[in-house]
């Protein structure tokens, strides 16, 4: 049965401060088993030229694909990603990109996600497919 929103900070664990979605300042909007709403300042997450680094709009898409996966698949099974294809649109120099996860496939074992990734204008900045393996037994550290 999937969980709700609320429930999500309780099953991550006693506290992801310090951990990658913090160091890049990624906040979550909001959350439902529809779609799952994120966004990120372009500050600190910028490559040489002054753009946003690919990577980390790779970082925003599997962190909002893998809440999503998660919303799914807890508390029975544990998400994992198995795969992240991204495509970048444009680039973004300012401001946050926001992006919008929603679920492709949900299955037992598997599900896939599209995140859409845009800048504050609205222009789609990177779109970008996530599957997740849902496991068994949860990941050990």
């Amino acid at each position: 049965m999937p969980i709700d929103a609320s429930q999500l900070r309780s099953l991550h664990g006693p506290t992801t401060a310090g951990q990658l979605n913090d160091r890049m300042g990624i906040e979550l909007l909001s959350a439902s088993l529809e779609e799952v709403r994120g966004r990120m300042p372009v500050e600190g997450n910028r490559q040489p030229y002054g753009l946003l680094h690919g990577g980390a709009s790779g970082v925003l898409a599997e962190t909002l694909g893998s809440v999503l996966a998660a919303m799914h698949a807890l508390p029975e099974r544990f998400p994992v990603g198995l795969e992240l294809a991204c495509t970048h649109h444009r680039a973004a120099t300012e401001g946050y990109v926001t992006g919008v996860a929603r679920p492709l496939h949900v299955g037992r074992s598997t599900s896939t996600h599209e995140i859409v990734l845009t800048d504050e204008q609205g222009r789609r900045t990177c779109t970008a497919k996530l599957t997740c393996l849902h496991r068994d037994t949860e990941p050990t550290v």
